[in-house]
C-alpha cells in the first residue's frame, strides 16, 4: 500500500507537467517476447503528445491498495480548466507499451547446402463541480493557498491551487490529508518561485463505486506552453530508494531527447545466447542494471524511436489512428480536411503516413542523480531504433558441401561472440554463460593461444 502522499503515476514521477524518416531497411524476424514496463518495480508510464506548444499528457498510475490512499499531486504551468481534463484506459497505455517494447528475434538458419534464394525484406507494412466549504476555502486563503478551480472528473475528487509560500501550501495539503513530508518544501517552494500551479487529485470513493472500475483510470491533461519538461524532483521526496519511469512521446517530426541529461541508446541489435529465450525478462532487466551502473544513473536511455505507421517486427498490433488522437495527436485530425476525410483516418489501423512518430525513453533516477527536472526537445532525426536482441538456430540438417565446413566455424564464432555480447552487456561472468551453452574450454577460446595449443587451459 503506497501512503496518500506526492503520488504522480503511484509515486514514481511524483509530479508533472510543464511540458510543455527516410525509412531504414527492414529488421525482419520473428518477434518471440518482449521486455515492457511489468519487469521493473516502481515503474511508471507517462505519455507525451507535443506539437508546438500544445501538449497532452497522460499519466498511468501503477497503484495498488486501498484506493482511498491515493493521492496526486503535479505541478503545472496554468490553471486547468475542467474540459481540459479526461480520463481513458490503462488498456491504451499497456497498449504503446508493449507496441515499444524491447524485443527478443529469432531467425533459423537454412541449410548452407541448399541454393540460396534472394533475400526478401519483409515489412508489416458526466461532471459536476466538488462541493468545497468555506471554512475550507478560509483555512486555505490563511495559508496562502488559493483554490482556483475544483472537478469532479470520474472517479477523481481534482483541485488546481496556488500558493504563494511553501510552508502554507504544505501545511494545507497536510491537513487536507495528503500526508507531504517535510522535505517537500524546498521543492515546492522552487516550484511556487516559477509560478506554477498544482493539479492535485484524489480518488473520489462513492463515485468509484458507482462507476465499477476495479482500477485506477489514466487522467490526460492538455495545455499550452513553450516549456518541454518534466517535473521529477517530488517523486523524489519521500521515495524508498531508486525509481523507473518510462516516457512515450508523441510528436509530429522526430526523435525526442533529453537537453539537460545525456540520452544514450541502449545497447541493441545483437546475437544472444539461445537459451535466453527462456529468461529475456531476466536478460533486459540485468542489462538495464548493469548500463545504469556503468553510466552512474545519469543518463536517460532510448529504447525506441519510430514512426508509427509500420513496425518491424511488430511486438504489437499497430495502434488505429483514432487511438493515437485521444492520446493526444491532435495533428492528425488537423491534417483531415472535412468529415469524410477523418471517417477515412479513422478507419485506417496502420500503415500510410500517419505522421506520428513515437520515442520510448527509460531513465532509472532519485534525488542525488537527477537534481533537476528532466528537459526535452523534438530532433528530426526520424531513423528508426529499438531495443533488439537477436536469437539465431543453426541448421541441424544433413549438410555434405564445401560450404559446410565454412558454414559449421561460422556457427561456432557466432555462438561465442553471443556469450561475449552477453557478458559485456550484463556483467554475467563469462564462464557461467559458457557451462548454459555447454561451450568447452577449447570451443570457447578464451584462453590464449599458446595456452590452447597445449592443452593449459585450466591453468588460469
Amino acid at each position: 500500500m503506497y501512503p496518500r502522499s506526492l503520488m504522480f503515476a503511484a509515486g514514481a514521477i511524483g509530479a508533472s507537467i510543464a511540458l510543455w524518416s527516410a525509412p531504414a531497411n527492414a529488421f525482419c524476424g520473428f518477434y518471440v517476447s518482449k521486455a515492457d514496463a511489468k519487469l521493473f518495480n516502481k515503474a511508471s508510464k507517462v505519455i507525451v503528445a507535443r506539437k508546438g506548444r500544445r501538449t497532452v499528457i497522460t499519466m498511468a498510475s501503477d497503484y495498488q491498495g486501498d484506493p482511498k490512499e491515493f493521492a496526486l499531486v503535479v505541478p503545472v504551468p496554468t490553471v486547468i480548466k475542467r474540459n481540459q481534463i479526461n480520463l481513458t484506459t490503462n488498456k491504451l497505455v499497456d497498449h504503446l507499451d508493449a507496441y515499444t517494447a524491447p524485443r527478443l528475434v529469432e531467425y533459423h538458419d537454412r541449410n548452407p547446402c541448399a541454393p540460396q534464394p534472394e533475400r526478401m525484406a519483409s515489412m508489416k507494412r458526466a461532471t459536476s463541480s466538488v462541493p468545497m466549504t468555506t471554512s475550507r476555502r478560509d483555512r486555505a486563503k490563511s495559508l496562502g493557498v488559493k483554490i482556483e478551480a475544483q472537478y469532479t472528473v470520474g472517479e477523481y475528487e481534482i483541485l488546481i491551487l496556488s500558493a504563494k509560500q511553501s510552508d502554507g501550501l504544505s501545511t494545507w495539503l497536510n491537513e487536507s490529508g495528503y500526508k507531504i513530508p517535510g522535505k517537500a518544501k524546498p521543492v515546492l517552494a522552487s516550484y511556487i518561485r516559477q509560478d506554477m500551479k498544482f493539479f492535485v487529485a484524489k480518488v473520489d470513493l462513492e463515485k468509484k463505486k458507482t462507476l465499477g472500475f476495479n482500477y485506477l483510470r489514466p487522467i490526460q491533461v492538455a495545455f499550452e506552453n513553450s516549456k518541454f519538461m518534466l517535473p521529477i524532483r517530488l517523486g523524489t521526496v519521500n521515495a524508498n530508494g531508486p525509481q523507473d519511469m518510462l516516457m512515450f512521446m508523441l510528436t509530429e517530426r522526430g526523435r525526442v531527447e533529453t537537453t539537460n541529461y545525456q540520452t544514450k541508446r541502449i545497447p541493441s541489435n545483437l546475437d544472444v545466447p539461445i537459451y535466453t529465450r527462456d529468461e529475456f525478462g531476466k536478460f533486459y532487466k540485468a542489462m538495464f542494471d548493469h548500463q545504469v551502473k556503468k553510466d552512474g544513473m545519469r543518463a536517460v536511455y532510448l529504447e525506441y524511436a519510430w514512426n508509427m505507421a509500420w513496425c518491424d517486427p511488430c511486438a504489437a498490433d499497430p495502434i488505429p489512428n483514432k487511438k493515437l488522437v485521444e492520446l493526444g495527436a491532435y495533428w492528425l485530425i488537423d491534417k483531415a480536411a472535412g468529415n469524410q476525410s477523418r471517417r477515412r483516418l479513422f478507419r485506417r489501423r496502420g500503415g500510410g503516413p500517419q505522421n506520428v512518430f513515437v520515442t520510448r525513453l527509460h531513465v532509472r533516477y532519485d534525488a542525488k542523480s537527477f537534481p533537476e527536472d528532466l528537459k526535452f526537445q523534438e530532433t528530426s532525426d526520424r531513423k528508426n531504433f529499438q531495443g533488439r536482441y537477436i536469437l539465431r538456430h543453426p541448421y541441424k540438417g544433413p549438410a555434405i558441401c564445401d560450404a559446410a565446413e565454412r558454414y559449421k566455424a561460422m556457427v561456432a564464432e557466432r555462438r561465442r561472440k553471443a556469450a561475449h555480447n552477453l557478458a559485456n552487456m550484463t556483467g554475467w561472468k563469462l564462464g557461467d554463460i559458457h557451462k548454459r551453452m555447454q561451450l568447452s574450454k577449447f570451443d570457447a577460446r578464451d584462453s590464449a593461444w599458446y595456452e590452447r595449443m597445449w592443452g593449459r587451459e585450466g591453468n588460469k
